[in-house]
């Protein structure tokens, strides 16, 4: 009797746990998972430097590293999520020098909202809503097949906007680049509080504003 009520409250567990996943490493290991196409992934990161690629795998694969070694003691990489809504946090340690570098490769539509104190953030080849919060640092979001955005916001507080892709650059003070295509599919919003956000690539739909 014993033995079946514990193989009953395994089953009840592994069902509570279903579709709830948790993958933590150190900074220096590979953190590597399933992720399917259409993930909303949230990244929230202590000051680094973060390169978001979209790739053909159907998964999510981080690496962080950094020229000098001790700027990797303490920090962690840590996964969570239900498979549709993921969270990557990147957390611990401090800077001494340069920081760590996180290069993090997922599917290609995938939508990012990105949180971190200061830094550059680097996104290329990828599909999907983008949301980029930065305090001071750089912002560079590259596009290879075409700006499909329905609504693009891009503002700095103090610093440049250099939307390439829309023929457009603004810089000084509260400098806002703002364009709308009711024909894309997408939304971008990007905001650096001190810093640059730079926006590369064709252009898709009108005009910008």
């Amino acid at each position: 009797m014993k033995t079946l009520y514990a193989a009953a409250g395994a089953a009840f567990l592994a069902c509570t746990m279903t579709g709830f996943a948790q993958t933590e490493v150190a900074c220096g290991q590979t953190l590597q998972a399933p992720m399917h196409a259409d993930t909303a992934l949230r990244i929230d990161s202590r000051p680094s430097g973060l390169t978001i690629v979209g790739t053909d795998r159907l998964t999510i694969r981080v690496t962080c590293t950094s020229d000098h070694p001790e700027d990797m003691q303490g920090v962690r990489l840590k996964l969570t999520g239900d498979g549709g809504r993921e969270t990557l946090a990147i957390e611990g340690g401090e800077s001494h020098h340069g920081g760590v570098e996180v290069r993090i490769g997922i599917p290609h539509r995938t939508s990012v909202q990105v949180t971190m104190g200061a830094g550059q953030v680097t996104m290329q080849n990828l599909e999907g809503n983008k949301d980029v919060d930065l305090y001071a640092g750089q912002v560079t979001i590259t596009s290879s097949h075409g700006w499909n955005y329905q609504s693009v916001d891009a503002s700095v507080d103090i610093g440049e906007v250099k939307a390439s892709a829309f023929g457009a650059d603004k810089g000084g003070f509260f400098r806002e680049f703002t364009h709308q295509n009711p024909k894309g599919e997408y939304h971008l919003y990007a905001h650096v509080a001190t810093g640059e956000i730079d926006l590369l690539g064709a252009p898709q739909g009108a005009a910008s504003d």
